[in-house]
């Protein structure tokens, strides 16, 4: 592997302003990619703009809801007119959602966090599959949460969107078995960022690893090099495995 791996790459990420989409946003960067970068927050972004400038990177801010399906068309335009194909896309960015029984969930809360953590999912997919299949080694990682098979109680819309993406992916993955596309999924586990403070609001932060960690195995799996499609890394064990409930 060279110090630069991902070099004359493109690179698309959601989620980027903060946490481990920022930390992997920096990793891209400095892996060589020219990054494309989605969030909600301007002021996020221009920040990770000053630090990917500071380590020698570039990066296209797209200050960006996700649940605007039709700007996510405007930005597979886009890129396709700039470049002409997408090497990486990170699928990233989520919402806890209410924590709450599910008979207290009202419909608008119901809704959001499907429109967030599922069909933009499909939207990112349905915008940008084209510009994957025109890359050497189109590589997606759709970020996905041991919540998805724990079922634990209150976590209804959070489980269940994430559960629902695994499942895309892993369809996704299927049909592109047989291209140069690879599709994974990753599960970071407990990691120190705001949605899991949000979660826990009782737990202490420094008990928690920092979200570098989780940036780095995402990388790995950008990477022209990744044969493996259809499984999950779980950064807890640190294992990339078919999918499974993983213990």
């Amino acid at each position: 592997m060279t110090d630069k791996p991902l070099s004359g790459r493109v690179a698309c990420i959601t989620g980027a302003s903060r946490g481990i989409g920022r930390e992997t946003a920096l990793l891209l960067a400095a892996a060589g990619a020219h990054v494309v970068a989605v969030a909600r927050t301007q002021g996020g972004l221009e920040t990770l703009d000053d630090a990917i400038r500071q380590i020698g990177g570039s990066a296209t801010l797209v200050p960006l809801d996700v649940k605007d399906g039709d700007g996510l068309d405007r930005l597979g335009l886009a890129i396709h007119e700039r470049w002409g194909k997408l090497d990486v896309l990170v699928a990233n960015g989520a919402i806890l959602g209410p924590i709450s029984p599910l008979g207290h969930i009202t419909p608008k809360e119901w809704d959001h966090t499907v429109a967030v953590n599922l069909t933009a999912q499909w939207r990112l997919i349905r915008s940008f599959d084209p510009l994957l299949q025109q890359s050497d080694a189109g590589r997606a990682v759709f970020v996905s949460s041991g919540a998805s098979w724990r079922n634990r109680p209150f976590w209804g819309p959070y489980s269940v969107t994430k559960a629902a993406l695994n499942s895309l992916a892993l369809t996704y993955a299927a049909e592109t078995e047989n291209s140069p596309i690879r599709v994974n999924l990753f599960n970071p586990g407990p990691i120190r960022t705001s949605m899991r403070a949000q979660a826990m609001p009782g737990e202490d932060p420094a008990t928690l690893e920092g979200p570098e960690g989780p940036a780095r195995a995402i990388l790995a799996l950008c990477l022209p090099d990744v044969t493996e499609t259809g499984k999950i890394y779980d950064y807890p064990t640190k294992t990339l495995k078919a999918f499974q409930e993983p213990a």
